[in-house]
Formats: structure tokens, C-alpha cells, sequence
């Protein structure tokens, strides 16, 4: 691996870049060049650490077999996997796919790629004929008449794609921050891939700069609309469901706009082991912790962990960087193994140099990547993309597509390595540090194959750190769930209830329509009042009437509820889950959930704003539920 050649444990294959890419790289030595100051000897001493370890132990590494896949295999994977696999085979047909209504302009151009070669792919190996691509969208493919697309088109995105590589040479596509420690809108209402087409269009970056101060990061700040803000949480289990498939899409549509070709790995196939704790899959993990304690999302294995390093090592300096003892470190794996479950482990002598050991252990062990390996090329080509604004937007998309086990468990993660950068006064873990000795641990696994290319291992591993820095400290930015995204889900919704039926001829201007709806601002202030009902049946039996105007928000509504607990003795079913020991009311303690019409259920933003609410989903109920999070008083 790397400086390393015989290290049986290798940095995953990063995808070669598209032909779109290379200026890019010619033009700037990608985002490392950002970190030349910052120091990386805790990147190898971890990496030669991993190596004595996997040494020690003898371990053979099953590397995946890859093949090489034949044109159109890639694509028809692709459209699987966001939801359309009803347009391959020779029945293909977009008419009952509801998904397709709800695509933006670039998301349709982006599946509409995907589709033209998998089309040509299908002719060429002479079977049964496929459905056009013009069948499916009513427009000419893109490659047959891309000159016409060109010279007709008064917004010609397909020519902007075309002539890219050309405007990329005589730009300035360096590593970019804007305006360092300055607060910067991070925009959630608009579709990425739109926001990086109109930015094609102008002086894209035109007045970036170099970072020269590794630690001098922009501070983001999403604007909340009158919507509010949606966390990664706050959706129901039937709606995230959704979130995947569409943020696939994007980000496909992200990195066709930036020109960048996505590249996913195959699932590898390694053998299953008779350990009960480490090299086990993060789902039979929670499985068999659920049956122990029920709603379990991250591994109780990796809590302890946690806990324990929490409690008592914090400020140990060196902490994470610091090797234990390989000897020790073994003994206590067999250990766990043994007595985890039974309880009669204990954490209290155990050195915390050999707690953070187990902690990077358990992650390098598990059969597949934490960041799995399908999307960890993905993640690891991220630091490729110059502005440091869409290279957060591609790593949104990335936790959003992530099976809910890993991203549950990354954040746990990482918000535990945010605390161990909160300490750096004691323990002497920058965020760099932290992140050059994670980064290892989390891009090397066994399971993939390593082409590393010559002359390429420094900029990779100070790639693979900087995308790790950026996780933990933009994290909260991260585990955000788009406004656009959400806004596709309720359409999805929407046409599943209607089962809306396409049509061919109409598909282009149910686009443009979809699309210009976007732009348009709700004109529903035409009834400036509304009387509600706000539910509360686990708390009240009765229901709260509420008068809204354009003014009331969501937490002017839990205050009233408040108030009328306080003041008017409704009937209470719960009290104690509601009253602080000073018999005091809490309102934090109190959620409002918008539940049904075009959602399944949405845990609301305090500050949304409920009557532009109502207008966008006048079917929903309104229900006060206690803050699940919240520690209960009996």
C-alpha cells in the first residue's frame, strides 16, 4: 500500500478520471495541494501500524475479483439501483414510473445518458430491439443530434457538457475556499446539479483562492427556508426509503454537470466468520443486538467502545494516534468475544491506547467498508472536485445513499471524533491529526483491489484525510436532508396516490412543467387565516385549536400548547412525561410531527412556518408527540 508496497491491507481503488477531468488535475494538483503545510507522518505511522497488525496475525487477504464489466452493465446497475429498473428489458417502458416525474432538468438529462448507452449497448449485441430513449423522454437521443441540440436549444446544457473540457483549461479551478472563517450560505432549496449549471454558465469560481491555512475552514450556514430544515431523522422509515434512489440520481446528474464520471465498486463477496463481535456485517451485528435491546441502530459493541474512550480518554494525549499494544489489543478481542454479551466484561483496567486500538480494529475488520464498497471510490474522488462548497454537496449525497446500518454508525463516529477535537487543548488531536490517522482506517480494506498509479500515493492518502476532515467538522451540515429532496419525495407521494399515468408525447412538457414549478413561489397567501387542530392523543384528549397566519411558526404552537397545559387543567394522560422535577413545563421535551397526505411522517423545524405548510400539504395532520430523545421521568 502505498510507501508500503506489501501491506496486504490497500487503500480502495480510486476510479480512473473521466477525460472531462484530466484539465482539471493539469490545472491544479487537486485538493491536497490546500494541506502542503499540514503535517501527514500520522497518516503513514497509522498506515505501518495496520500493516505489523495484519502481519502479526498472518492474515490472507481475499481481494474482490473485479471484472471488468461490458458496455451498458454499468448503466443498467445504475438505473437499477435508482429506482427505474422498469425501463431496461425489451418491454422498457417510463409510462408507470412516477419516479421520472419528479426529476429536475439535469436529474432527467442525467438518467437520459444512462439510458442512451444502455440502449446502443443493447442494439449492438443484436437481441430483441429495446425501447428508444425518445420512446421513454419524447426527445431526440443526445449523441444522434447533440449539433442540432446545440443551435436550437436558447439553454444548451448539452453543449455547456460538451465544450467543458475546452472552458476548463482556461480557467482557474484551484483549491478553493470562499471567504475563510467567514459564514457562507449553503443553499438546500435548489438542486445541486441545477446550481452547478447555472454556475457553468457564468465565471464559474472566477474569483476563487488558495487555501493556505489548513485549519482556516469556511463556515456554512443552511438558510431555513419557511419550511424549515430537515434532518437526517426526522423522516419516516417509508420516506427514506425514497431518499437514496433520488440522491443517486443527483449526484449522478452533480458530477455529469462538474464532469466527473462516477464510478462504483461491486459488492464484494468475502467469507462469513464464526466471530460474534469483529469481522461480523454491520446488520447481523444490530440484529443480534436487537434481540437484546430493541431499536438498536448503532452496534453495542462500537458504544462501548465509545463510552469507554468518552469516560476516560479524552484527554489522554495522543489519543487514536498513540499505538497500544498489538499483544494486548488481540487478548482483549478474544475477550469480548467471550464475555461482551454475558456482561462480565470490564472496561475499567483496560488502557485507553488499547480502547482506541479496538475502536480503529472493529472498523478495518468489518467484512465490507463502513463507507461500504460500493461508494467508497466515490467517497475518496470527492477531494477531485475544486470547490469546497460541491465537494460537501457530493458528500451529502453520498451519507444519504448509504444503507442506514453505516450511516447510523459513521455518525456515531464522527461525533465522537468531534469530541475528540474539542479536547485538543489536552490530548494535542488537531482536527488534521485526527483526521490523517481515521482516514487509514477507513479507506484501506482488504476485501478491495489497490492500482494505485505511481507518483500518486501522496496525493491520495492527503485526499482520503481532508475528505475524513471534512465529515467530522461539517457533519451537522452532512446529516441534512435536501429541501429538494424532500420536495420529491411529497411529489413521489403525490403521484403514487394519484397513480399518475404518463404519457410519451407529453413527458418533455411535464418536465419543463415539473421543472418552472420549482421556480415558483407559493401564491396561496390569498386566505391569510386558518383554523387548524393539533393532536395530541398520547398526552391530551383533547385537541388544540389553532389560528394561523402567515406569521406562526411551529414552536408558537408548542408555547400555546404549553400555556394551555399550564393554565386551563386540560386532561393530562401522562403528566410525569411532561413535567421537570420543579414541576416546571419544558417545551424542547415537545415534537410536532406533520403525519399523512403527501408524507409519511415529518418531525418539523421549530422554525417552520405551519400556514405555507398547510398550503403545500393541506391533507396532513398535526401531531404533538414527546421528544423521543428526551429523558423520560419514570
Amino acid at each position: 500500500f502505498l510507501s508500503t508496497r506489501n501491506c496486504p491491507c490497500k487503500m480502495s481503488q480510486l476510479p480512473p478520471k473521466s477525460p472531462l477531468a484530466s484539465p482539471v488535475s493539469e490545472g491544479m494538483n487537486s485538493t491536497v495541494e490546500s494541506l502542503d503545510n499540514l503535517s501527514m507522518d500520522s497518516f503513514w505511522l497509522e498506515v505501518e501500524n495496520i500493516k505489523q497488525s495484519a502481519e502479526a496475525e498472518q492474515e490472507e487477504c481475499s481481494l474482490a475479483d473485479v471484472k471488468t464489466q461490458e458496455e451498458g452493465e454499468a448503466e443498467a446497475e445504475w438505473l437499477q439501483d435508482a429506482g427505474l429498473s422498469d425501463l431496461l428489458g425489451d418491454r422498457a417502458s417510463g409510462n408507470d414510473n412516477v419516479l421520472l416525474s419528479t426529476l429536475t432538468k439535469t436529474q432527467a438529462a442525467a438518467v437520459q445518458r444512462r439510458l442512451d448507452t444502455y440502449s446502443r449497448s443493447r442494439r449492438r449485441k443484436n437481441k430483441h430491439p429495446v425501447r428508444d430513449v425518445r420512446d421513454i423522454f419524447g426527445v431526440v437521443s443526445s449523441e444522434e443530434t447533440a449539433a442540432e441540440k446545440e443551435e436550437s436549444s436558447p439553454d444548451p446544457l448539452w453543449h455547456k457538457l460538451r465544450t467543458s473540457n475546452v472552458q476548463r483549461k482556461t480557467q482557474d479551478y484551484s483549491c478553493t475556499v470562499r471567504n475563510p472563517g467567514k459564514e457562507e450560505m449553503f443553499n438546500m432549496d435548489v438542486a445541486y446539479s441545477e446550481q452547478a449549471a447555472v454556475l457553468l454558465k457564468g465565471s464559474f469560481l472566477s474569483e476563487s483562492r488558495r487555501l493556505k491555512d489548513g485549519n482556516a475552514l469556511t463556515k456554512f450556514k443552511i438558510p431555513k427556508g419557511r419550511l424549515g430544515v430537515t434532518r437526517i431523522g426526522d423522516l419516516s422509515a417509508q420516506d427514506m426509503k425514497k431518499i437514496p434512489t433520488l440522491a443517486l440520481i443527483e449526484l449522478t446528474a452533480l458530477c455529469d454537470v462538474l464532469g466527473f464520471e462516477l464510478k462504483r465498486n461491486k459488492a464484494a463477496k468475502l467469507k462469513t466468520t464464526e466471530k460474534r463481535l469483529f469481522g461480523v456485517p454491520l446488520n447481523t451485528l444490530l440484529e443480534n443486538d436487537q434481540k437484546l435491546l430493541p431499536n438498536t441502530k448503532v452496534p453495542l459493541l462500537l458504544q462501548a467502545l465509545l463510552s469507554c474512550l468518552e469516560k476516560r480518554g479524552l484527554e489522554t494525549e495522543g489519543i487514536l494516534r498513540v499505538s497500544g499494544s498489538q499483544t494486548r489489543i488481540k487478548s482483549l478481542e478474544q475477550k469480548l468475544e467471550r464475555d461482551f454479551y454475558t456482561g462480565l466484561f470490564s472496561w475499567d483496567e483496560v488502557h485507553q491506547n488499547d480502547v482506541s486500538g479496538l475502536l480503529k480494529r472493529f472498523i478495518r475488520e468489518l467484512p465490507a467498508p463502513l463507507l461500504t464498497a460500493e461508494y467508497l471510490p466515490a467517497f475518496a474522488a470527492v477531494q477531485n472536485i475544486p470547490d469546497l462548497k460541491q465537494r460537501l454537496q457530493a458528500l451529502n449525497l453520498l451519507i444519504l445513499i448509504l444503507p442506514e446500518p453505516n450511516r447510523n454508525t459513521l455518525k456515531a463516529l464522527l461525533e465522537f471524533l468531534s469530541k475528540v477535537v474539542a479536547r485538543e487543548n489536552n490530548n494535542k488531536m488537531n482536527l488534521w491529526n485526527v483526521s490523517t490517522v481515521m482516514a487509514p482506517n477507513l479507506f484501506m480494506h482488504k476485501g478491495l483491489p489497490n492500482k494505485i498509479p505511481e507518483g500518486k500515493e501522496k496525493q491520495l492518502a492527503e485526499g482520503a484525510a481532508d475528505v475524513v476532515r471534512m465529515m467530522i467538522h461539517y457533519q451537522d451540515l452532512l446529516w441534512t436532508v435536501s429541501s429538494f429532496l424532500v420536495a420529491q419525495v411529497r411529489k413521489l407521494n403525490e403521484s403514487n396516490s394519484k397513480k399518475y399515468q404518463f404519457c410519451d408525447k407529453r413527458i418533455k412538457n411535464l418536465l419543463r412543467k415539473i421543472h418552472a414549478d420549482k421556480d415558483k413561489v407559493e401564491k396561496n397567501q390569498a386566505e391569510p387565516s386558518k383554523i387548524v387542530k393539533v393532536h395530541a392523543s398520547l398526552l391530551l384528549k383533547e385537541s388544540l385549536e389553532v389560528h394561523l397566519n402567515n406569521a406562526t411558526r411551529v414552536a408558537d404552537v408548542l408555547r400555546q400548547f404549553q400555556k394551555n397545559l399550564c393554565q386551563n387543567g386540560w386532561n393530562i394522560v401522562n403528566t410525569v412525561n411532561l413535567l421537570k422535577c420543579n414541576n416546571s413545563m419544558e417545551c424542547t421535551n415537545l415534537l410536532l410531527y406533520e403525519v399523512g397526505g403527501n408524507i409519511g411522517e415529518h418531525c418539523l423545524d421549530p422554525d417552520t412556518y405551519l400556514l405555507d405548510l398547510y398550503h403545500i400539504n393541506p391533507h396532513a395532520e398535526w401531531i404533538i408527540k414527546q421528544n423521543p430523545s428526551y429523558p423520560r421521568m419514570f
